[in-house]
């Protein structure tokens, strides 16, 4: 009889992973164990449950979410091209439709139990700390604030990952370096543009406060 095989909890859930992109939100821990090649009672008995495993894997993710964005983003000198690096870390193994769908589907699940959508939230604020900060650092003249910047960034990252799932045209991440490209670019553009002075500015302000029949007339 040949002896059990040794494997990890890394490699567990990367497993786990892969039966929920196989079978949908509806895995079994069975599924999981075929994936790895050993014995269901293996994983059970190191997560003790399906919930369990689950929440194993987003306290892992939200644990190294920020260590992987800031290592890609510091491969660039080019504040656009570093943001770009971070945004696409949190697309990694998104390239088939198909399985792609099943972890929407888990997503959904997630949502629903509050200890697995709390691990989701604090997965969420780690995405937009990291880029908030490499925001703060871009300094783009006609961004918004960092904080609400990196806010609109991680959300048009995550919906064109839910676009694509519904409508996969190209590759995933294709879509996202230019839609992302695209919103920094228009935020960075600014920047050359001749800024208004104080009193011009304080004077378009007052125009657009005076009542509109004021306004319109001769």
């Amino acid at each position: 009889m040949g002896r059990p095989r040794k494997i990890s909890d890394d490699e567990l859930m990367a497993a786990c992973g892969r039966a929920i992109g196989r079978y949908g939100p509806g895995f079994t821990l069975a599924q999981v164990a075929a994936e790895a090649g050993i014995a269901v009672g293996t994983v059970s008995g190191r997560f003790g449950s399906k919930h369990g495993l689950l929440l194993a894997m987003m306290t892992e993710a939200a644990a190294g979410v920020e260590e992987r964005m800031r290592a890609a983003a510091a491969r660039h000198r080019d504040p656009t091209d570093a943001i770009l690096a971070a945004v696409l870390v949190t697309a990694e193994g998104v390239a088939d439709p198909r399985t792609t769908t099943n972890h929407l589907a888990q997503l959904g699940i997630d949502m629903s139990d509050p200890a697995l959508r709390d691990g989701l939230g604090e997965l969420r604020a780690k995405v937009r700390e990291v880029l908030r900060s490499l925001l703060a650092s871009a300094a783009f003249a006609g961004a918004p604030p960092p904080a609400r910047a990196a806010r609109v960034i991680a959300a048009l990252a995550h919906g064109a990952q839910l676009d694509w799932a519904l409508a996969p045209t190209g590759k995933l991440t294709d879509r996202l370096r230019a839609d992302v490209r695209a919103v920094l670019s228009s935020w960075h553009q600014v920047s050359a543009q001749p800024s208004l002075s104080p009193a011009h500015h304080q004077r378009v302000v007052d125009l657009e406060e005076w009542p509109r029949d004021r306004r319109e007339r001769p």
